[in-house]
């Protein structure tokens, strides 16, 4: 049930990027701004050790990063909330909703886009490792 992995890097960014964005929320603007930050570190981080910036954990990454900018202006902070959620949700539980919209990418999926595909994505159980790899062992 739970898939805390505190000896992984990636889920000590998350945690870390977690606890801001959570500071944040709490009214602690500057959150928001170290948020965006060691977001923006984790994916040069990460597309230098995959050697790849099309690499899915850096794709990830990248939409998360999108997210956030989006979310930073004043009028549109309330969607920080979907990110915090989201985050401590990958966190404890290891359910990545922004993996699985990303894996829905085309050029990151082999099927047609249906409602089955997309509801076998966003339903299916929490897996350690790569959602898009767990999808094509599936498939």
């Amino acid at each position: 049930m739970f898939m805390i992995d505190y000896k992984e890097l990636a889920w000590q960014y998350w945690f870390i990027t977690a606890c801001f964005l959570t500071a944040g929320i709490a009214g602690y603007q500057i959150g928001f701004y170290l948020a965006i930050g060691l977001t923006i570190i984790q994916t040069i981080h990460f597309a230098i050790r995959k050697k790849s910036i099309i690499a899915f954990p850096v794709q990830v990454r990248f939409s998360y990063l999108i997210l956030l900018l989006i979310a930073l202006p004043q009028p549109m902070q309330f969607i920080y909330w979907i990110p915090t959620i989201g985050t401590w949700a990958q966190e404890i539980f290891g359910y990545c909703a922004m993996a699985r919209l990303v894996s829905l990418f085309p050029w990151n999926r082999e099927k047609r886009l249906s409602l089955n595909t997309i509801t076998k994505t966003f339903f299916s159980k929490p897996t350690h490792g790569s959602v898009a790899q767990k999808k094509r062992q599936t498939n």
